[in-house]
């Protein structure tokens, strides 16, 4: 297995949650021993997601998914919280740009609603 796959795919998620909200926050956040580096947090006027890297995927969590439409049916994992939503991106994958970049766009007006 090709380890910068998992870089090189963060990469791509935050160059569209950016080209979505230009003015964007990343932050590192919940630090620990296994993870020095953290996790990747965007947020304006409020959370919009994470980044999380796995062994076999990166894990994009929309804060509050379950309030965002999805109708390209980007989502698949956590599909039965309340609150969050997540995409799970495994190697080979492609994620449709687009479509993320409306999600993006739709979790920052539900921040501003």
């Amino acid at each position: 297995m090709d380890a910068d796959w998992r870089a090189e795919t963060v990469d791509k998620v935050r160059s569209l949650i950016v080209k979505a909200a230009p003015d964007v926050e990343e932050e590192a956040k919940w630090r620990k021993a296994s993870n020095p580096d953290g996790v990747p947090t965007f947020s304006l006027d409020g959370m919009i997601c994470t980044i999380e890297t796995y062994k076999d995927k990166v894990k994009v969590t929309m804060a509050k998914g379950a309030s965002l439409p999805d109708p390209t049916g980007l989502y698949n994992s956590s599909l039965d919280g309340a609150t969050r939503r997540a995409i799970d991106i495994f190697e080979g994958e492609e994620i449709d740009d687009d479509a993320f970049v409306a999600l993006i766009r739709a979790a920052v007006e539900h921040n501003r609603s």
